[in-house]
């Protein structure tokens, strides 16, 4: 009997990761990562994710897998995984401690499959939480405030949080962008923030589809005069936001389909294998 793909998988460096090889992993702070959605054994915006790793891995560790590498990593858990699942590509150094010595090193890469998801469908409700991720522009590991301010929106009574920077601008939200509509444009947060891949596929459609887009600062007193918000991340191009903190916001279909629209013109591509 033929074996049937597994949905949950672990590969290091291409080979199945081993116990010995993950355990240290769980204590690990200094790594950073991407994840995807792969629906029918194809990616939208995978050259995103790899300009992704490339610019965090050079930023971390002075160098890079190569794009093709990580490439055939990915294709390999595409490959054995099921047809639509969601993956994680995670890079990081075995090395323990890093010295001038010890930089420059070619990093490790992990990569972790699991069920597909298209995350919640919402409305949601942000809490605004004075907070600034660290190194706010890379998708690093160990952030432990973005999970502890989650857990604090709940217990308030809201689905989850907004980050407000020192200047009183709106910038993120916990594992999600924020975006604004003004009844015309497309607005994004002017802030230090994470640039999302599914931001980047929703830009440069809707910069296709000729909608106008503007990047301007964001205060909680603005949002009362704007007609619309929603949060994206790897899972939805769009989850409409009918609430943050205090403010009511309308609920705007218009905006949530225009936000979808753009995301299905994206065409999905399979990973290569590089031999």
């Amino acid at each position: 009997m033929p074996t049937q793909p597994s949905t949950y998988q672990a590969h290091i460096n291409g080979h199945p990761a081993t116990l010995s090889e993950l355990s240290p992993l769980a204590f690990a702070g200094f790594a950073h990562f991407t994840a995807m959605q792969v629906r029918n054994r194809k990616i939208k915006g995978l050259d995103l994710h790899i300009e992704r790793l490339r610019a965090a891995s050079l930023a971390f560790f002075g160098n890079a897998l190569s794009d093709e590498q990580l490439q055939s990593h990915i294709k390999i858990a595409v490959d054995e995984g099921e047809k639509d699942q969601s993956l994680t590509v995670t890079i990081f150094s075995h090395r323990g401690e890093f010295t001038a010595n010890s930089m420059n090193v070619e990093p490790s890469i992990l990569v972790r499959t699991g069920a597909p998801s298209d995350g919640p469908k919402g409305p949601l409700r942000l809490s605004a939480v004075a907070h600034e991720r660290p190194l706010a522009t890379i998708k690093h590991v160990g952030e432990a405030g973005k999970t502890y301010y989650l857990h604090q929106a709940i217990r308030q009574g809201f689905d989850d949080a907004a980050f407000v920077d020192n200047r009183g601008y709106l910038s993120e939200a916990t594992i999600w962008n924020l975006v604004f509509w003004d009844g015309e444009a497309v607005i994004w947060p002017k802030a230090d923030m994470l640039k999302g891949t599914m931001m980047g596929i929703i830009q440069r459609q809707l910069e296709r589809l000729d909608i106008p887009q503007r990047h301007e600062a964001i205060t909680l007193k603005r949002l009362g005069s704007l007609s619309g918000a929603a949060v994206m991340n790897s899972w939805t191009p769009g989850i409409p936001v009918t609430a943050i903190a205090s403010t009511v916001i309308e609920e705007a279909s218009p905006f949530i389909n225009l936000l979808h629209k753009a995301y299905e013109a994206e065409p999905a591509n399979s990973p290569v294998l590089v031999i």
